[in-house]
């Protein structure tokens, strides 16, 4: 493999492990809060408990995150250098942002957090919790809005051979970052949903803690049948954005070689890329990815071959994580229906609290699906439309990226093993006694 392979893999592999972590600490930050919001507002001390038992978990998850987190930053300098110094004052800013505001908000209160529960009165700790989690959130929205220039660069001008920031609103007001913020703050929220449910019916199962796992479960399940509908509803817009700013993606996304009128979505499809056609297709639906794609049956949509073969985006990879994602997306509602229908017989329906324990891994499968088609359906651009990903790779040997491959692939695995251990030794273990 040469240096460009080498680059990609090792960034593919510290994104994707990195963001095992940045889902749960998202949305499991913003239930920790509710809980402590309703220990404050009543006194019931099984929401303390809770808060606890839930907040535990949340710090185990975000300290992995944060030091995964710093070894992906690092790439951008030793393996992507032309990248930053091609758009670094655009980049480099919003991440400068993320992290003298954003970042250590967060780090500051949560260590105020941890360790106020016996110094602070108790709606100042619950302030501290709330001012953790609306500070993760707003880190997400500029670590989206830096990748969302890389997808739909605006705010720009080409100067000295640099993409050099000309207007910070155009890039702060990015309709394609705020689309990727809404839907990767609904699969996150989502995720936290599930984690919770999905411990909490291990215990019912066991038929430990009824009472707390049983309210634990309810929170949940309401948090995920919410958002779960929502990042549905709202991936839908947010294809139709896709359809106008990356066009190829969406070809890609479908697999639709040849520019069609009322375009057919086919519900099984079988890519052939070498021969630039489709295996199968069967069971077609007239007009369906017209109307998705532009919201009218007749609309024309491009297919792969408009665009010559070094600009398209991998199509079997990205057609294979979006019919993931999708399925996945489609499963997930249906299982939080399912709760909400049973959720005063939890304890009696023990299909379902096994069902809802095998399901934690699943909106993680999802996600990480759906940063498949966002990444590699840009390809071969690293900026769309602006810079190719074989242009931003550093100057360096092979041997280099192969030793820090190696190594970092090492490094994760035992980050996962600490993290999964001791997950699981807290999670299995349940809250402390009144």
């Amino acid at each position: 493999m040469d240096v460009l392979m080498l680059s990609r893999l090792q960034f593919a592999m510290a994104t994707m492990f990195h963001f095992i972590f940045v889902p749960l600490t998202l949305g499991l930050s913003i239930l920790v809060a509710i809980m402590e919001t309703k220990y404050v507002r009543t006194g019931d001390e099984t929401y303390k408990r809770m808060t606890k038992f839930w907040g535990k978990l949340f710090v185990i998850n975000f300290v992995l995150g944060v030091v995964t987190g710093i070894t992906l930053e690092f790439q951008f300098g030793t393996n992507w250098s032309r990248y930053s110094e091609y758009v670094g004052d655009i980049f480099g800013s919003l991440l400068a942002i993320e992290a003298t505001t954003s970042f250590f908000l967060e780090s500051t209160f949560l260590g105020a957090w941890i360790f106020g529960w016996n110094i602070l009165s108790p709606k100042m700790h619950a302030a501290c919790i709330w001012l953790v989690a609306i500070a993760s959130n707003l880190s997400a929205a500029w670590i989206l809005l830096a990748n969302a220039f890389m997808q739909n660069p605006v705010g720009y001008v080409l100067r000295n051979g640099r993409a050099e920031l000309d207007n910070f609103f155009h890039v702060l007001l990015n309709p394609f970052g705020w689309q990727q913020y809404v839907h990767t703050l609904s699969g996150a929220f989502t995720l936290a949903g599930f984690f919770v449910m999905g411990v909490s019916a291990y215990h019912l199962l066991k038929k430990q803690n009824i009472d707390f796992f049983t309210r634990s479960f309810k929170m949940g399940m309401v948090f995920a049948l919410v958002f779960s509908v929502l990042v549905a509803v709202q991936g839908h817009h947010h294809a139709q954005e896709v359809g106008k700013i990356q066009p190829a993606k969406l070809a890609a996304m479908e697999s639709l070689w040849e520019t069609h009128e009322n375009a057919p979505m086919y519900l099984l499809v079988v890519p052939d890329e070498k021969n630039e056609k489709n295996a199968i297709e069967l069971f077609g639906i007239p007009g369906a990815l017209s109307f998705l794609a532009h919201g009218s049956f007749n609309t024309s949509v491009q297919g792969l071959k408009d665009w010559p073969a070094d600009e398209r985006p991998p199509v079997m990879l990205t057609f294979l994580s979006f019919r993931a994602m999708v399925g996945l997306g489609t499963l997930l509602p249906i299982l939080c229906i399912w709760a909400f229908l049973r959720r005063n017989k939890l304890t009696e329906t023990p299909r379902l609290l096994k069902a809802m324990l095998f399901a934690i891994p699943l909106p993680y499968l999802a996600i990480e699906a759906g940063w498949v088609v966002a990444e590699v359906g840009r390809q071969p651009w690293i900026v769309y439309g602006l810079m190719k990903t074989a242009d931003a790779v550093s100057p360096i040997v092979t041997s280099q990226v192969a030793f820090s491959l190696v190594a970092l692939t090492l490094l994760y695995a035992l980050l996962g093993a600490v993290d999964i251990y001791l997950l699981f030794k807290f999670a299995k273990k349940g809250p402390a006694e009144a």
